[in-house]
């Protein structure tokens, strides 16, 4: 079952001003999906350079290929053969005509040195995850915001129990376990890390011991939502720390981790300086962790944990979902007062609590004060939280279902 991405309306709407586009995220989130179902999907020719023999020919002879394959023209898998940028920017500086090039490419950092090497300013770069709840839900998308009309008009949507909030959080946002088109997510996570994170992982970095890898990122994974301690990390998978960090790396280069950093002021004394951690993909935490159902996920330790995750994720796709990069933190000091996630937007700071509650309140939101007394403008607030209704709270404060998000 093909579900309509946020994404392709942004797609459309970029490529009638830009000659390339670049689609940049991890294996199996329906990158490809999404390009062949495009409206003008049957006036582009499409190439993919998992293709062997075209790989080849694309990194061995550039100019050849693209005269091959001329535009409009998607080329899938573009980051085996960066020695076509430098062609691709030949060829568009020729002719200017918007839509020309539609790339995609998984593995992220790799991708962005050759577009900043020989693209700059030709180039639109859209970064995909997997399905959102919205996407699931045939809800429109915004980039989350806690502003109330963002939210009233969707407060009458369906509400999920809780035990269906973490089925949701247990199967993940990878297409085909999210579509039911494979119903045992432990089987697609198994081969999705044996098979194609594994193969990307050795063709970044050649001679990586494939036990001591999954050791790794399973301790990373049962760490999701904690302040990144590479030793811990490095010490549970039997690695030393510079390879901990080398690895950490690679998981954020293939997109399959990424970071919220501290919000950094010099009004704001005493605030912890390492970033937080975090999984896109709730479905491949519960695999790595071995949590084997969602009733036994709901239950166990490490549920507010991926609870926050999930909420966490799901506001970063919103923004990525539009075409937008995130200006999202998180606050902690010294005194342990934290907020989970700070907005920055119009010079003012928006603060997010998670909980995994049904009856989470104003209560939540007590740290909020740091931001007031400290002279820095506090914008609206937020509780995010499994309820069951979109609550304005006054004073500045929104009661948020995560199932709005």
């Amino acid at each position: 079952m093909y579900i309509k991405r946020h994404l392709e309306t942004v797609l459309i709407e970029l490529s009638a001003q830009y000659p390339c586009i670049l689609l940049s995220g991890p294996r199996q989130v329906g990158k490809t999906t999404l390009i062949q179902n495009l409206p003008d999907a049957d006036k582009r020719k499409y190439v993919t350079l998992d293709d062997l023999d075209l790989r080849a020919m694309a990194k061995n002879d550039p100019k050849g290929f693209l005269q091959l394959y001329k535009p409009p023209v998607c080329i899938d898998e573009i980051q085996y053969a960066p020695e076509l940028f430098p062609y691709i920017k030949i060829t568009v500086d020729a002719s200017r005509r918007p839509g020309d090039f539609v790339l995609t490419g998984s593995q992220i950092y790799h991708l962005m040195r050759g577009v900043s090497e020989s693209l700059a300013g030709r180039i639109a770069v859209l970064n995909m995850q997997g399905l959102s709840v919205s996407e699931l839900s045939s809800l429109p998308n915004r980039p989350f915001f806690p502003a109330f009309d963002d939210f009233v008009d969707r407060k009458l949507s369906p509400m999920p129990d809780t035990p269906a909030m973490y089925k949701q959080i247990f199967r993940g946002g990878m297409p085909a376990v999210a579509t039911g088109l494979y119903p045992d997510s432990a089987r697609f996570y198994s081969v999705y890390l044996s098979t194609y994170l594994q193969r990307d992982i050795r063709d970044i970095s050649r001679g990586i011991d494939e036990l001591k890898f999954a050791s790794f990122i399973t301790a990373c994974a049962c760490r999701t939502a904690q302040i990144l301690n590479t030793a811990e990390i490095a010490r549970d998978a039997g690695i030393d720390v510079s390879t901990a960090s080398n690895w950490l790396g690679l998981l954020e280069t293939l997109g399959i981790i990424f970071y919220l950093h501290p919000y950094s002021n010099n009004l704001l004394k005493r605030t912890l300086k390492k970033p937080k951690l975090y999984f896109y993909d709730t479905g491949f935490v519960a695999f790595l962790c071995k949590w084997a159902s969602p009733e036994t996920l709901l239950l166990g330790a490490q549920s507010g944990a991926v609870f926050e995750t999930f909420v966490v994720s799901e506001i970063i796709k919103s923004y990525y979902n539009a075409g937008y990069e995130p200006f999202i933190y998180y606050y902690r000091d010294t005194d342990a007062k934290e907020i989970d996630i700070l907005i920055e937007r119009d010079g003012a700071l928006y603060p997010i609590e998670i909980k995994k509650s049904g009856s989470a309140g104003k209560r939540d939101a007590r740290a909020f004060s740091v931001i007031r007394k400290s002279g820095l403008t506090q914008g609206t607030g937020a509780v995010i939280s499994i309820r069951d209704t979109f609550v304005s709270s006054g004073e500045d404060l929104l009661l948020i279902p995560a199932s709005l998000l």
